[in-house]
């Protein structure tokens, strides 16, 4: 009798455990963040105020500095996630003026532009592989450089080295309405190309890029 008792208490034991365990599991997966609740988290309630100034919601813009912003799609099978700070025009001169024509520029403000990419991509035959870089460019009168740099942990242009660039592009701006704070956008053309935008002011530029073996 003693002996039946035992077993049953060490298979009840073994059953309480295994729903602990069970339990466990899902308490976890439940508490796992998601991966990208933290970025948009962090741009809280600035990164709104700019879609919010863009679209004419806010009339005037007030707010001082430049706000953190993320700009994220995916081209294909390719995820482009675009980390930046979003400066705004508020009545100032902005090409030729607070941003210099022919010298590089961080394409944003305070910490360098970041575009992540986790697959490889083609910038006008060369193969850009997989990792984070640096978005830089050269703004002129008639075309900009666009520029992606190795070294995306710097100040503005502090640390810029132009032996880190992994390509240049030069590209035509394009005239568009006044948008008052800068703002990134990833467009997907087809399956297998794509555009990373900067538009700020009454200019918008584009990185025209491509991926292979799709699988989108």
């Amino acid at each position: 009798m003693m002996r039946t008792s035992l077993w049953l208490y060490i298979l009840l034991l073994a059953c309480g455990c295994g729903e602990q365990t069970e339990q466990k599991k899902v308490e976890q997966k439940q508490a796992a963040p998601d991966p990208h609740s933290g970025h948009m988290k962090s741009s809280g309630g600035s990164s709104k105020y700019v879609d919010q100034v863009n679209s004419g919601e806010i009339k005037e813009d007030t707010l001082k500095g430049s706000p953190r912003k993320i700009s994220m799609s995916n081209v294909g099978d390719v995820h482009v996630h675009i980390t930046y700070s979003s400066p705004g025009v508020k009545g100032r001169t902005i090409w030729g003026g607070l941003v210099p024509y022919d010298q590089v520029w961080v394409a944003g403000a305070h910490k360098a532009t970041s575009v992540n990419i986790n697959g490889d991509i083609e910038v006008e035959g060369k193969t850009i592989p997989a990792g984070t870089y640096a978005f830089f460019a050269i703004p002129g009168k008639t075309y900009w450089v666009l520029i992606l740099n190795k070294n995306y942990e710097q100040h503005l242009t502090d640390d810029y080295d132009a032996a880190q660039d992994v390509v240049r592009i030069k590209v035509k701006p394009q005239a568009v309405a006044l948008t008052p704070r800068l703002i990134y956008a990833v467009e997907e053309l087809s399956s297998n190309k794509g555009l990373i935008n900067l538009q700020w002011e009454k200019i918008k530029v584009s990185l025209p890029f491509t991926i292979h073996h799709s699988t989108k």
